[in-house]
């Protein structure tokens, strides 16, 4: 195992090398240099169990207790494939620190090694992105879409810190089940789909007012079911018509006099009559079909 950690190890920073001269100019895209990196490997190397393989893939660092090679897949493939197109799409800035992402290979892994490295016992059975920790915590046997999820947080972190839960949850949300086409990422319908229908069916949907202007407490702990799919298919509209990367450039622009996004919402959808494009909205997403 030794063997191949220092392997994969040489082969991620090797990887990085050409990408070393961004990290220590102020004008690239990372805000650690590669001496950092070094530096943060090497205690990592110190707190990881044996078992595990690490993998260097800017801006994070990989660590996982599946075979090297499927750790070296994740990496390589998913956390990459997600990584560009956020920067392409989105993120100008990587996050602000190194990001560990803790990739464990079952359900008793992740319970485990969540406890005994980052004394968290977890609250979803998928994963989570820790601020405090620096880290994503991921139990990866539940497949990649949370872990493109959870992507998306330290880069709205860097990029956008004031912005509401609404809108990281919603935009993060989208891309837990997603593809590419013509290059770009896209969402595609998910499992959050059936329980937003039956809440339009019900006629316990929220405005969308009242979903921007929902505090994190509000969003987070006084959901009716409904607020991650809300957020989620709202991005997703905007997604359908080209204007989901407007809105988002637009938000951070206006977001000292708009914090919530509603008034540049209503901007960028070119709709005064928010009501009326509610229930435009609300009958399109009837007709949504998932999978």
């Amino acid at each position: 195992m030794a063997s191949a950690f220092r392997i994969l190890l040489a082969v991620g920073l090797l990887a990085c090398s050409s990408r070393a001269a961004a990290a220590d100019s102020p004008n690239g895209r990372s805000r650690f240099s590669e001496a950092d990196l070094v530096r943060h490997v090497a205690a990592l190397k110190k707190k990881t169990p044996s078992g595990f393989t690490i993998v260097v893939e800017k801006p994070f660092v990989v660590i996982g207790d599946e075979s090297p090679t499927n750790v070296e897949r994740w990496a390589k493939g998913t956390i990459r494939w997600a990584v560009k197109q956020l920067q392409d799409g989105y993120f100008k800035q990587d996050p602000n620190h190194i990001i560990d992402i803790w990739l464990f290979k079952d359900r008793g892994s992740y319970i485990k090694h969540a406890w005994e490295i980052h004394r968290d016992r977890p609250g979803t059975p998928f994963g989570y992105y820790s601020p405090t920790r620096k880290a994503l915590i991921m139990n990866i046997s539940t497949g990649g879409g949370t872990l493109v999820h959870e992507l998306v947080h330290p880069f709205m972190a860097a990029n956008f810190p004031n912005c509401p839960d609404w809108f990281n949850e919603g935009l993060a949300s989208l891309y837990e089940q997603s593809s590419e086409k013509k290059g770009k990422i896209i969402g595609l319908t998910n499992w959050r789909l059936a329980g937003l229908q039956r809440a339009i069916r019900a006629g316990k949907l929220p405005a969308f007012r009242t979903l921007c202007e929902t505090t994190s407490h509000q969003f987070r702990n006084e959901d009716p079911g409904t607020h991650y799919a809300q957020a989620r298919y709202l991005c997703y509209w905007l997604q359908q018509r080209g204007l989901l990367r407007k809105y988002y450039a637009r938000f951070v622009a206006n977001h000292r006099t708009d914090p919530g996004g509603y008034r540049t919402l209503m901007e960028v959808l070119q709709e005064p009559d928010m009501a009326a494009f509610q229930k435009r909205w609300e009958s399109r997403v009837l007709e949504l079909k998932f999978p």
